[in-house]
């Protein structure tokens, strides 16, 4: 009983604020920055780089480098159009990294600057909750206590690594975050995993010249994803030159000097082992939340797989404590934590109590090659959902118009999934050239509950890949 009293007594050496957010990500910065607006004393504590995954070790390097392998690719179609290229075109891998890093530099540069304009206080420092309580709960960084009436969980996560113990010798592979280190394009490499980390890298590897390995556990890639991608995007891989080696899994990874000898064992009948020297060997296998922050201490609630849980507000558990972003474990996309990060701010700071995220219909983009985009319920979920009987499929396989020039092929599929009686658009799926930006425009007409017919009232762009999506039969 003592301890408790101790525990909840004001104490002089702890600083205060009005918000408090651990992890200066996307979706941190962005609710604390907001919350500013409305006169709230707020501070981030970050020990990494400002912007998290997604600024320094996700989609904006991963973005650099897919242009760069896909003008790989525009470089080996430049013939086609009457180009003549004098030589084989040279790929510097330093020379890109030199500038992706640089850039990268600025940007955590920006960030850091945009606190400051805001009046966010920067604490630099891995921040842990002590169980201590001044009257709300306190937080640890450095040997220096903050506490504040609204603290927000927005520390990410890490990608993982098997043990030693599950496969022997995996601690010789790098991750994503290991990709963006290299300080040269390997001549061969493996990528184990079949989710979109692992479809990114692969293709950014094969495209700028890399043979490429793919080990997948199963007979697709992306498999969560609707059926006609899953099939699509693994035989666009083993198009372009990617060795998929399906039903496969790594047994053993051995080192000597700058190689690896991986063996990778099939789970078909046959039961083949095969050996593969490689230079690099990429895990893309998933990521964890960072949630261990002494959590337990002030009772925060953890899913089985360590994600905080949230109700439909980022509401935690525990009163005044929130969470957004991939520490949550829902929808890990960068959009996706700054937008529940500044609609919580509104929440908490600004009297709109009623705001909140909508998790349906996220559009989401996969930097394969060609590129995927695609929202709302795949064709399973929504026969699941609607029954076979109320859902109608509208869909079309083409060679774009720039592949009819071309020696290398690769085809646009697209799909829409409608559901019945009034054919409103519950799902959209496409996989080919300009994909990934032809799909915010109709996430935004899905998202306002587009039918069919309003697509096909639509007239079309003509000559585009797009227009297929609305003169559908």
């Amino acid at each position: 009983m003592l301890r408790g009293l101790t525990s909840i007594r004001k104490m002089s050496n702890v600083t205060k604020f009005d918000y408090l957010v651990l992890g200066a990500g996307s979706g941190g910065i962005a609710s604390a920055r907001r919350a500013t607006e409305f006169g709230v004393k707020a501070a981030v504590i970050e020990h990494g780089r400002l912007g998290g995954t997604c600024v320094n070790v996700g989609c904006v390097p991963k973005k650099i480098m897919y242009s760069a392998a896909s003008i790989a690719e525009t470089l080996h179609d430049a013939k086609d159009y009457g180009f003549e290229l004098s030589g084989k075109p040279k790929f510097t891998w330093k020379a890109i990294k030199d500038r992706r890093d640089a850039y990268i530099q600025r940007l955590n540069g920006v960030y850091d600057t945009m606190l400051g304009n805001a009046k966010v206080e920067k604490i630099l420092g891995h921040g842990v909750f002590t169980g201590e309580k001044d009257p709300y709960p306190i937080i640890s960084v450095a040997g220096k206590k903050y506490t504040a009436p609204h603290i927000l969980i927005a520390t990410g996560g890490y990608p993982v690594i098997p043990s030693e113990g599950e496969i022997p010798g995996a601690q010789y592979g790098i991750t994503s975050d290991g990709f963006f280190e290299l300080e040269a394009l390997p001549k061969k490499a493996i990528v184990v995993g079949a989710g979109y980390i692992a479809v990114e890298m692969a293709g950014i590897f094969n495209g700028l010249g890399c043979e490429t390995h793919l080990i997948i556990r199963r007979h697709q890639a992306l498999r969560n994803f609707d059926s006609m991608i899953s099939e699509n995007v693994t035989k666009e891989m083993e198009d372009a030159g990617i060795k998929v080696h399906k039903f496969s899994h790594v047994k053993k990874v051995e080192k000597s000097g700058g190689k690896m000898t991986v063996m990778i064992q099939s789970s078909e009948p046959s039961g083949e082992t095969v050996e593969a020297d490689v230079e690099c060997l990429l895990w893309a296998i998933g990521r964890k939340p960072s949630s261990d922050i002494g959590l337990d201490k002030v009772g925060v609630e953890l899913d089985a797989h360590q994600n905080v849980k949230v109700d439909d507000y980022q509401n935690t558990n525990v009163s005044g404590v929130y969470s957004v972003g991939d520490v949550q474990g829902k929808a890990l996309l960068t959009p996706v934590a700054i937008a529940a990060g500044r609609k919580l701010a509104h929440r908490l700071f600004d009297g709109q109590t009623d705001l909140k995220l909508s998790y349906d219909d996220i559009p989401t983009v996969v930097f394969s090659h060609p590129p995927i985009g695609t929202v709302g319920l795949t064709e399973a979920e929504a026969r699941k959902k609607f029954g076979d009987d109320n859902v109608k499929i509208y869909k079309t396989n083409f060679l774009p118009m720039y592949h009819q020039m071309t020696e290398r092929k690769t085809r646009c599929l697209m799909k829409l999934v409608c559901s019945l009686p009034g054919e409103k658009v519950v799902g959209l799926h496409m996989q080919g050239n300009g994909c990934d930006e032809m799909l915010q425009g109709f996430g935004v007409a899905i998202k306002m509950g587009a039918t069919k017919q309003d697509f096909d009232s639509c007239v079309a762009i003509h000559p585009t890949s797009s227009e297929e999506l609305v003169t559908l039969r």
